[in-house]
């Protein structure tokens, strides 16, 4: 797949479903098993009967009672639902109420119906081929104009960071996919202010554990193993180079720098990761813009390109004061200028004009720049938090290797301060760590990215309910 169409939501297509009349419900049993179709849902629609059936049963309590979590399934032919009412089939009724609920939203006209939805482009053809089998087709149809496709992030195997972006909101349909590169970023982060070898590895050992369903308690956040695994190894990658193995026990040697004897390097590193990472954000953030609206607003927006200039021209006008070089200074500073003029243009295009045009531009682009500089001095936490924990580690090795100084009875309690302290020092600081590095993402990196709230897709999918139909080998819906 070429790099373009993988950083890219899965390519959707505007489908109608059209089958004769007769063959309606057959047609729809198939697409539900397929789950690969969104289709469009009749909008306050009348409970059909076995939705009526349904709330009965749970109205009546027992076994499917109304707090019940009734699996939906449907069968291959349409079930007698007063027999499933009385033998209180919830799960057969729950499947024929969604199946009712779709079908009021088809069109008909005479012995046709039709209904619309949407597909990922690479499921189309296989999912037509379903279709045959009962007499419908499964046409393309132009996107309606004014109307986005639904968005649905691309699938990444057994290790995906979609989460964590869909976590923060569900991008527009014609943003860019910058799952993985969020996913690497916030890693690297949180390496930053968890620097430790030792304590990355207890972090590798817990996600295996939790890839292993290990303990089965918390099985339901087996999907989260891979940001287990990865802040690990970027917390044993930042130890190394820190020089840090369960504190400054002196058994590593300091690759790059120890955090206690040089936090001001370790302060302006983590502002130039800072600022590094918001002007690929900012980049990022302008080639999403241009394909939301077009130039006429990707050229002009704070999050655009005119917001990715002014930020490349004040980190080049901020490089040439610190290297003495007055002419990448005065560059940079024209570069800046250049940067803020487009953005107050593009602020004050979308104001009413006149003299309150004027006083709210000034505003918002001074919040514009306060923003910045803010923004990119707030990576100075992970230096922080990274001094912190190293911090936290050396008291704790402090007091192990004070009391076993002592010898006899003392080594027993060198060892327990070992342990307690290790394990409170770690539990705070793997959630601080974490938490802070979400913080970032979320408002520093995010905020730039993502200006337009998409749509998620939602396919639908209900199981059949025959167990030969079960054993039936049915291909998933893969769409990337």
């Amino acid at each position: 797949m070429p790099w373009p169409e993988a950083m890219t939501p899965v390519r959707m297509r505007r489908v109608a479903l059209v089958v004769p009349q007769a063959a309606l419900r057959d047609a729809l049993v198939r697409i539900a098993r397929e789950g690969c179709v969104e289709l469009d849902r009749a909008e306050e629609a009348a409970p059909g009967p076995a939705a009526v059936r349904l709330q009965r049963l749970r109205g009546r309590g027992g076994a499917d009672g109304p707090r019940a979590d009734t699996t939906a399934v449907l069968a291959a032919v349409a079930p007698d639902l007063d027999l499933l009412e009385q033998r209180r089939g919830a799960g057969l009724l729950a499947g024929e109420a969604q199946l009712e609920e779709r079908a009021d939203g088809a069109v008909r006209r005479g012995e046709v119906t039709a209904l619309a939805g949407w597909c990922p482009a690479g499921e189309v053809a296989r999912v037509a081929g379903r279709l045959a089998a009962a007499g419908g087709a499964l046409l393309t149809l132009p996107t309606p104009r004014g109307t986005d496709p639904p968005t649905l992030l691309r699938p990444r195997g057994p290790v995906s960071f979609t989460p964590l972006v869909t976590t923060y909101g569900t991008p527009a349909y014609g943003d860019l996919d910058l799952s993985w590169p969020a996913g690497l970023a916030y890693l690297a982060m949180f390496g930053i202010m968890f620097g430790d070898v030792g304590h990355g590895a207890l972090l590798l050992l817990g996600a295996l554990a939790l890839r292993l369903g290990r303990p089965r308690r918390l099985a339901r956040w087996t999907r989260l193993w891979p940001f287990m695994a990865g802040a690990g190894l970027a917390a044993m990658l930042a130890g190394a180079a820190y020089g840090e193995f369960f504190g400054p026990t002196g058994l590593l040697p300091v690759l790059w720098l120890s955090p206690l004897d040089s936090p001001a390097r370790l302060l302006v590193a983590a502002v130039l990761f800072g600022a590094g990472l918001l002007a690929l954000a900012h980049a990022a953030g302008a080639v999403n813009r241009v394909r939301e609206a077009g130039w006429g607003v990707g050229l002009y927006a704070a999050s655009g390109c005119a917001g990715l200039l002014f930020y490349v021209g004040l980190a080049t006008a901020a490089a040439g004061l610190l290297t003495h070089r007055p002419a990448v200074a005065v560059t940079g500073a024209a570069l800046a200028g250049a940067g803020l003029a487009l953005v107050a243009y593009g602020l004050f295009r979308d104001t009413a004009g006149g003299g309150a045009g004027l006083a709210e531009t000034a505003v918002r682009l001074f919040d514009v720049v306060v923003r910045t500089g803010t923004n990119t001095l707030s990576f100075a936490r992970l230096a922080a938090f990274g001094l912190t924990h190293a911090a936290l580690a050396d008291v704790v090795w402090r007091g192990t290797t004070g009391l076993a100084a002592r010898g006899g009875a003392a080594v027993a309690g060198a060892v327990l301060v070992f342990t307690v302290g290790t394990a409170v020092s770690f539990g705070l600081e793997v959630l601080v760590a974490g938490v802070q590095a979400l913080r970032l993402e979320f408002y520093e990196v995010f905020s730039r990215l993502f200006e337009t709230e998409g749509r998620p897709f939602r396919p639908w999918h209900v199981p059949p309910a025959e167990p030969a139909d079960r054993d039936t080998k049915v291909v998933p819906c893969s769409p990337g």
